[in-house]
């Protein structure tokens, strides 16, 4: 996996070739298009789908795409809902690959892009797909457009006040730092306790650097136990975290957008979540901003074993009346998003993007740790089916809430999702 991705993302820092395409038009008998997605006003992709949709319905006069947003967790309840009824459904959609999608594919309500993707695999890497494919014969359901990591966002300013210039480099130090900070009455770290894949984001990377990619890709798939030495100590320490005081005593009342405002007007020292966060913590964060990974708890796993990868993708209903054409809005959509995402800071590209382009240093961080990866485990919700990983992430809830000690978390999860 390490191998492919980096591969595939130094293949993505090419100079992609947007020809113009020709108009088509659809004056005659206009046509619309539902797409529905999770970028709201305050998502750092909000405007690339804006300025995508604009873009694509320029070159297909009468065409137009009815874009409807909804919240993340929102977003999930709806499109699963939608799935398992058949009814209502966008010709477009925003999803998450792996099991997220792989459910909707089993379902058959999700069309085949084979036959289409062959127009495009010179831009999009066949290796940037791989979580997006299904069945014995693996084929393509989506188009990914950029690819994300779990990326600890660190105020250097307030690290500063306790005698660090660098992110703590140790897991040790990493724990020093945080009894300095809360010594000096400064909150270590921000997380929305009330969204379940926001307390994953600080379980996983534990987990990752405690027992490494392979292990932890096994318990996923169920062939291995998540009774694990490596686990038991990776829950330990993330609930040591918290009975040290090192999150936000408001986590539980805050969402991650309040969350993610919280540290940019400097209220936290860290933040860990996803890299998506990389243009809005970079345009607005007004202290020294830095980036990078959490240390290993088990110095037998290499530092840059992440949590992320392709990933975020859109697909086409098996029930759209307008397949063609709502195929043809999916690439070049993903397409101009990847790019536009890139260049503005907010995610690395799955598409082949312009080495020269001028991102912020944040960007250039993220695509620096993607390429040093040793092993990419995408982010567990994710992996995951709905209901598995629903009760993945009720475990997590319930170890943030000292509602299970680790070994009851790690038994769990076997008698669960065994």
């Amino acid at each position: 996996m390490k191998k492919i991705l980096s591969l595939a993302l130094a293949l993505c820092m090419i100079v992609a070739l947007f020809t113009a395409a020709p108009v088509k038009a659809y004056a005659d008998d206009e046509v619309t298009l539902t797409l529905w997605s999770i970028a709201t006003e305050s998502d750092s992709s909000h405007q690339a789908f804006v300025d995508a949709i604009a873009a694509f319905e320029a070159e297909h006069p009468g065409v137009k795409i009815e874009h409807v947003t909804t919240e993340n967790e929102a977003y999930k309840t709806k499109i699963k809902a939608a799935m398992s009824s058949g009814e209502g459904l966008p010709d477009i959609f925003f999803t998450w690959g792996m099991g997220f999608l792989g459910e909707f594919v089993n379902a058959g309500r999700v069309y085949c892009v084979d036959k289409e993707y062959e127009a495009y695999k010179d831009e999009l890497p066949e290796a940037m797909t791989v979580n997006v494919r299904y069945g014995d014969d693996n084929s393509m359901y989506g188009v990914p457009y950029t690819m994300s990591l779990i990326t600890l966002y660190a105020n250097m300013d307030l690290l500063a006040e306790v005698g660090y210039d660098e992110i703590p480099a140790t897991y040790e130090d990493m724990m020093a730092c945080c009894d300095a900070l809360v010594a000096k009455g400064i909150i270590p770290f921000g997380v929305a306790g009330k969204e379940k894949w926001c307390l994953s984001e600080y379980v996983e990377p534990l987990v990752i650097k405690s027992v490494g990619g392979q292990a932890l890709r096994d318990m996923y798939n169920g062939e291995a136990s998540w009774n694990n030495e490596g686990v038991v100590k990776a829950i330990e320490a993330f609930q040591g975290m918290v009975d040290k005081g090192y999150f936000d005593p408001s986590a539980n009342a805050l969402s991650n957008d309040e969350v993610k405002n919280n540290f940019i007007a400097g209220k936290y020292a860290f933040y860990q979540n996803g890299s998506w966060n990389n243009k809005d913590i970079g345009e607005q964060a007004q202290f020294n901003v830095k980036a990078g990974t959490f240390p290993v708890l088990d110095d037998s796993i290499p530092l840059y074993s992440m949590i992320g990868g392709p990933n975020n993708t859109l697909a086409v209903t098996e029930s759209s009346e307008h397949k063609d054409l709502a195929v043809e809005a999916a690439f070049f959509l993903a397409r101009y998003m990847s790019d536009a995402d890139y260049k503005s800071g907010a995610n690395l590209p799955c598409w082949a993007a312009d080495p020269n382009a001028e991102v912020n240093e944040l960007i250039q961080v993220a695509a620096d740790m993607a390429s040093k990866a040793e092993d990419m485990v995408l982010f567990g919700d994710n992996f995951l089916s709905a209901d598995a990983a629903n009760t993945y992430l009720d475990y997590i809830e319930m170890a943030w809430a000292g509602e299970v000690t680790p070994q009851e978390y790690v038994e769990g999860l076997d008698a669960d999702l065994g």
